[in-house]
């Protein structure tokens, strides 16, 4: 049926599985003959073993989807895992996905090839719009494809940081919409910027006739991102989404999905892949997905959900401690924030201190913004990067609810974060403590002389 199914399936049954795919590759046919440049030979065995002997790779040089006739079974297990990974697309919550593909790269690269299959549709077209987020691959992947940014500043309403509908609709009136690549817009994100309002970029788009790309990075895992990319199909028009295999399905870095609404232009964006390539990330996927099963998958989902509630209600206890306070993102369900004002406020280089801290603490994935940082990136200059604003009005610490997170990791963060914090503030008020009187010493000698 080419559907994840409702069980996992059991390690040996799943090695079986791989193992009738592969002997229907050429390579390994007993009396094969290999006359040609790319015969699937491994010189070590342990190599070949990894791969289950599936050697050949995806697709053909003209289209990463297409059937490979000397590698039935590698073709076999791409048309299949493109399959199960739409079934999981729509369990996720975007019911009405036609078509999705595994490309062998991370988000940022499978985004650009999304930019380059635009290119074709819309030649005269220079600009992409990009409401702000301060994440390195997604902005390089428009400029990597050879297209100029237009960034739209968030708005900051309450503690969140929301796209701004109206600069984005002036924007387009004043380059003129035929000259606009797309609208690049973000689900998925770090607190206190939420996901973009969606369905009122999606209307827009459709108004203009503009294409509508979206970066759903671990979005995935998200029932509320899902249901805004659902949304913003079903009232305006979003082209692709483009979401993560390690972020979304536990599985090595080095993969995507490209999904959308129209199955013609998915096709479109699987032909621009020059080459064919690697299998990999589609056999990762569809092991783990195997493995899972359609229910072992939704468990995970909801674990996920009730960590981010646990997440929360801990962090903010240990903020009130702190005289801190967990900054108000309502709009974001996978990441949260805690003020670091105080610790601000004492001690500027306190706030990267304490990144540093945790860090050789051995707590990963958790993010300190100071305020004010500037940092250049592909000669475009952001003021107070990292924070998705030029201007937040507060330093702050992230830490994220992601897939697979258990409540050990929470409480040993939460455990660890608040020896931190006292640590810190300690030695930032020692520190400041020390300047008051060597300031004091100073003006003490200047009135002497």
């Amino acid at each position: 049926k080419g559907k994840c199914p409702e069980d996992g399936w059991d390690e040996s049954t799943i090695e079986l599985f791989l193992h009738e795919l592969a002997i229907m590759d050429s390579n390994n046919f007993l009396g094969n003959c290999g006359v040609g440049e790319r015969e699937g030979r491994v010189a070590s065995g342990l190599v070949a073993r990894r791969h289950y002997r599936l050697i050949h790779g995806i697709g053909r040089s003209g289209d990463i989807s297409a059937v490979q006739p000397k590698a039935a079974g590698s073709s076999l297990l791409n048309k299949l895992t493109n399959s199960v990974v739409l079934d999981i697309i729509k369990l996720a919550g975007v019911r009405t996905v036609t078509s999705c593909f595994v490309v062998p790269m991370a988000t940022g690269m499978s985004l650009t090839l999304c930019f380059l299959t635009l290119r074709h549709k819309r030649p005269k077209a220079k600009y992409i719009i990009w409401p702000r987020i301060d994440q390195k691959s997604c902005f390089k992947s428009m400029i990597t494809a050879g297209f100029e940014p237009v960034v739209i500043e968030n708005m900051l309403e309450g503690d969140e940081l929301r796209t701004d509908i109206e600069a984005v609709e002036a924007k387009i009136k004043a380059l003129g919409a035929e000259n606009i690549l797309c609208v690049h817009s973000t689900t998925s994100c770090f607190a206190p910027r939420v996901p973009d309002r969606l369905e009122e970029l999606a209307v827009i788009c459709a108004n203009y006739d503009i294409p509508h790309i979206v970066n759903n990075a671990y979005g995935v895992q998200s029932s509320k991102c899902m249901h805004l990319i659902q949304q913003g199909a079903r009232v305006g028009r979003i082209d692709a989404f483009v979401q993560s295999l390690d972020k979304n399905f536990m599985v090595p870095v080095g993969g995507a999905v490209i999904a959308g609404f129209n199955q013609s232009f998915i096709q479109d964006i699987s032909k621009m892949y020059p080459g064919r390539a690697s299998a990999t990330p589609s056999l990762d996927v569809l092991i783990t997905l195997l493995s899972l099963g359609a229910s072992g998958y939704k468990q995970l989902l909801k674990e996920r959900k009730e960590m981010f509630s646990y997440l929360s209600s801990e962090l903010k206890k240990l903020a009130d401690n702190h005289n801190e306070r967990l900054l108000d993102t309502p709009h974001n369900p996978i990441s949260l924030a805690m003020s670091l004002k105080d610790l601000d406020e004492n001690n500027d280089a306190a706030v990267t201190q304490l990144g540093s801290m945790l860090f050789t603490r051995q707590v990963s994935g958790a993010r300190v913004v100071p305020c004010g940082s500037v940092q250049t990136v592909n000669n475009y200059t952001f003021k107070g990067f990292m924070s998705h604003a030029n201007d937040y009005p507060c330093a702050y610490l992230n830490a994220a609810s992601a897939i697979g997170i258990k409540k050990q990791d929470v409480d040993i963060f939460l455990k660890r974060l608040d020896k931190c914090l006292k640590t810190s503030r300690k030695e930032a008020k020692k520190e400041k403590s020390v300047n008051e009187i060597s300031n004091s010493n100073t003006g003490t000698e200047q009135l002497e002389d």
